[in-house]
């Protein structure tokens, strides 16, 4: 009975040992995942996804995401060229293109993309002046992108997107600022003013010719500025009578009076 009972529990033992065995060496590995595979401590490859089987330990399996990763970059504090002091906030988007060199060549890629992200973002921002840093921000997160990216080659990552989202400013600098756009919008609106009253002079201008070349036409321009005044039916208006009406008249007068004169001699 006993015997029967030891070889019982040694035939147990063998298939968990079996089955413990057999779990090890099958992997699945979803499709946005890739396994890269040591045997003995020597590189062997990238593999899947789906299923696949490796040696029980001699082989070492390390799953890799090549999904896209949104990394937020904590606010940085920096001097720009032209010597202000703001704090910036960045995001930026990677994703692994080779699994194997993300394993091999660096220790945490996530935490090493995260740092150099940090470090460029400072370096950047002190190379930028602030206007450029307010007013042509694609700029400056195309420049971010290039060097975080040209960094990140040897390490597998492909760094695809970098954003700056948020500017702070001293409070300081954010009155000069308005005291600046203010300024700007008067000397807009001046430069506006005098150009309607430059333009208005020039019409004026070519009025007064018109008017000097028709003399009639000063008369047609009394007729309509009388109209004009007398919508208003709460005024008294004395209009002034031009002279070329009575030179008018009196040509009308002398007309018949010469004719009178030429009869008697015929």
């Amino acid at each position: 009975m006993a015997e029967l009972f030891s070889s019982l529990l040694t035939t147990l033992v063998l298939i968990f040992f079996a089955v413990a065995l057999i779990s090890s060496a099958v992997k699945i590995v979803q499709e946005y995942e890739r396994g890269v595979i040591f045997r003995l401590g020597r590189l062997v490859g990238a593999k899947g996804p789906g299923l696949f089987f490796i040696i029980p330990i001699v082989d070492r399996m390390v799953k890799v995401d090549l999904r896209t990763v949104t990394l937020d970059v904590p606010s940085q504090e920096a001097i720009t060229r032209d010597n202000v002091t703001v704090r910036v906030n960045a995001v930026v988007y990677f994703r692994v293109l080779d699994p194997a060199a993300a394993i091999v060549n660096v220790e945490d890629y996530r935490r090493a993309t995260w740092n150099i992200a940090q470090t460029t973002l400072r370096n950047v921002l002190g190379q930028s002046e602030l206007d450029e840093l307010l007013a042509h921000r694609e700029r400056i997160n195309q420049k971010l992108q290039q060097i975080i990216d040209e960094t990140t080659e040897p390490w597998g990552v492909k760094v695809s997107i970098v954003e700056v989202k948020d500017v702070e400013l001293p409070q300081t600098m954010q009155r000069a600022m308005a005291r600046q756009a203010e300024a700007e919008r008067e000397k807009r609106a001046k430069i506006i003013h005098a150009s309607g009253e430059y333009e208005a002079a020039q019409q004026l201008r070519e009025a007064a010719s018109t008017i000097a070349q028709e003399p009639a036409a000063i008369q047609l321009r009394y007729l309509q500025t009388l109209t004009e005044i007398a919508v208003e039916k709460n005024s008294t208006i004395i209009f002034p009578v031009p002279l070329e009406f009575f030179k008018a008249f009196a040509s009308l007068m002398a007309a018949p009076s010469s004719n009178h004169a030429q009869e008697p001699q015929s």
